[in-house]
């Protein structure tokens, strides 16, 4: 799965150099060139790591970090600082914030590649991000039910499940269900950055998604999710399964039955 890359950074030419870099390196790159634009596009694309740098000309990398903290839609985001400033004093206040990783200018980009890497393999490998949806999850999730809880407005705790999500990896594969898996995730982000809050927060637990919103019309937006869903996943199957409904399970064998197409369905957790 393409990995989802974030540059906040005002100077052309190293936000050139690193956008070429990391698109041939399969990476998918957005690129904000001041720090409200960063934190707007944080939120529509929900990367998996943040190139912030923290000279800005609308305001500093610090205060652009410290307000992806409070959102909990980006508050689990990897952030990698890239500066000229080489102050431990500068690099304390910015790990202090919640930074991963800090970077002086000028850089090596083979040394910020491995960097890059490694903040999101340490994410996913701490089980602090799912890999295939590059969502929060473990105990970033627990954690998000505890703030909220504690702060005596928790909101509303959506459970989503994919019906026939076995049955489609069984027939066809983990890579092809790993794609609609990242698929789903995309979907239900989609939904909550046109109808939630910025307060909302989307997470994985085990093939489930999990959605803390504020959204004062929750109906519409599970509507809304569903209906993306649907109407999308459908590209992931073979036209014979589209137009049978379904696909057949054990094909060929005396058990054999028809699974119909994937749908999402969501619960309210309890």
């Amino acid at each position: 799965m393409r990995k989802r890359l974030l540059i906040i950074e005002d100077d052309f030419d190293v936000a050139e150099l690193l956008l070429i870099y990391f698109k041939q390196g399969d990476y998918e790159v957005s690129h904000a060139y001041s720090g409200l634009e960063g934190i707007e596009m944080a939120r529509l694309t929900l990367p998996h790591l943040i190139l912030l740098d923290v000279m800005l000309p609308d305001m500093d990398g610090y205060d652009v970090c410290y307000t992806l903290r409070q959102v909990a839609f980006t508050r689990y985001v990897p952030i990698i600082f890239l500066t000229q400033r080489d102050e431990r004093a500068s690099k304390v206040a910015g790990l202090t914030l919640g930074a991963d990783d800090y970077i002086t200018k000028p850089f090596d980009i083979e040394e910020l590649w491995l960097r890059v890497g490694g903040a999101i393999h340490r994410a996913t490998r701490d089980q602090l991000h799912e890999a295939r949806s590059g969502l929060p999850t473990g105990t970033l999730v627990v954690e998000e039910r505890v703030i909220r809880r504690e702060s005596g407005t928790p909101g509303m705790e959506l459970i989503f499940t994919i019906d026939n999500f076995a049955a489609f990896r069984d027939v066809y594969g983990f890579m092809a269900s790993d794609e609609v898996f990242a698929f789903a995730g995309q979907t239900i982000r989609e939904s909550v950055q046109r109808l939630g809050t910025s307060d909302d927060f989307v997470g994985v637990e085990g093939d489930n998604f999990v959605l803390m919103t504020y959204c004062e019309q929750p109906v519409a937006l599970v509507d809304a999710i569903r209906a993306g869903f649907q109407k999308g996943v459908q590209a992931f199957y073979p036209d014979r399964d589209v137009q049978q409904g379904g696909v057949v399970v054990h094909s060929g064998k005396s058990n054999a039955y028809l699974a119909p197409l994937m749908t999402m369905q969501a619960y309210v957790y309890s």
